[in-house]
């Protein structure tokens, strides 16, 4: 079957598990099998720069109109079934008086992580995610940390009392091993999500926080990839004036690996010229041999930077702890 006759038959079957999902938890399965990291379509996407030159300008075609059509096909059977999930189950008096509620609003690092997943997915990433409660080996030894590194000590990270030595991940760069053994490369992913230190609460320090992670491997990477995606990322969150520079530093799971500053009228107004905000590098060689990819063919960066501290400098806020405390007086304002 050639590649265009796949094309139609995937997207045929995609249309026909979306119209047919019962309910929003079938509709989302359906479309992690064929819009997902490892789904159906993702592969065929893949597939197109392993084909003759030639037939790329129809391939490429073939799979535009395919995506959009599943695309709108998925957000029409949402809409249904949002809509039948909100309708009353049984018989209902709607002369009976009613009573006025609060629409409510989102919280602000949920707004921000929104807008953070939305710059990279215009820049073809994909959200990957990954178990919170981790094990030394995704969290350290793949990640190129050797065991008396101080960021293993229990001093500093959140261990449970378990066989095998569970701990709560430090960090999401543990999701990037998992998803390099699962599927090869190129793979372009962010991993937003929870991670929990030993930090005193404070203004600036929380126990627990949340970090996004973004990972790219391909054939022919290099930092200069790095830092164009994370000019326009950044550029995209905090502003067009927003001013970048990069300084050496050590990660044990990249190298290079560099520490990102950035500078606009936001960090100005704190008095400052520069302000921290990022950490990145080239995935470490031995990194990707952890992970069963030959470093001598891939090569990749990767960067981790914190949600909470985009959305202070974005807001306006001092303390951290503000995220956390639930006062609607505070939430209301977003």
């Amino acid at each position: 079957m050639s590649l265009l006759e796949r094309i139609e038959s995937v997207k045929l079957s995609a249309l026909n598990e979306l119209r047919g999902a019962a309910d929003l938890s079938a509709l989302d399965r359906a479309k992690g099998t064929f819009l997902g990291p490892g789904g159906h379509f993702t592969m065929l996407l893949r597939e197109l720069g392993t084909i003759p030159r030639e037939m790329r300008p129809d391939a490429g075609k073939a799979l535009n109109l395919a995506k959009q059509e599943i695309e709108s096909s998925l957000i029409e059977r949402r809409e249904e079934l949002e809509l039948r999930a909100t309708l009353p189950q049984g018989p209902t008096d709607v002369t009976l008086p009613g009573r006025r509620r609060g629409v409510g609003r989102q919280h602000p690092l949920t707004l921000v992580t929104e807008d953070i997943i939305r710059a990279f997915r215009k820049l073809g990433f994909v959200v990957a995610d990954g178990p919170e409660v981790e094990d030394e080996y995704h969290c350290f030894d793949a990640l190129n940390t050797p065991a008396d590194h101080p960021a293993r000590d229990t001093q500093d990270t959140f261990y449970v009392d378990a066989p095998g030595r569970p701990l709560l991940r430090t960090h999401t760069s543990s999701v990037q091993i998992r998803v390099l053994k699962q599927m090869p490369p190129p793979i372009r992913i962010i991993v937003p999500g929870r991670v929990y230190r030993r930090d005193n609460a404070d203004a600036t320090h929380n126990p627990t926080f949340h970090q996004i992670e973004g990972l790219y491997v391909d054939r022919g990477v290099t930092v200069g990839d790095l830092k164009g995606t994370v000019e326009s990322v950044f550029r995209e969150l905090l502003g067009s004036d927003v001013r970048l520079r990069f300084r050496p530093h050590y990660f044990s799971y990249t190298e290079p690996s560099l520490e990102i500053d950035f500078s606009n009228a936001l960090v100005r107004k704190l008095g400052k010229d520069w302000l921290e905000i990022a950490g990145c590098g080239m995935v470490h060689p031995q990194v990707l041999e952890n992970a069963g990819c030959d470093p001598e063919v891939w090569s990749g960066w990767a960067f981790g930077f914190g949600i909470e501290r985009i959305a202070m400098l974005r807001y306006g806020i001092t303390d951290i702890r503000l995220f956390y405390e639930n006062d609607v007086r505070f939430l209301r304002q977003f």
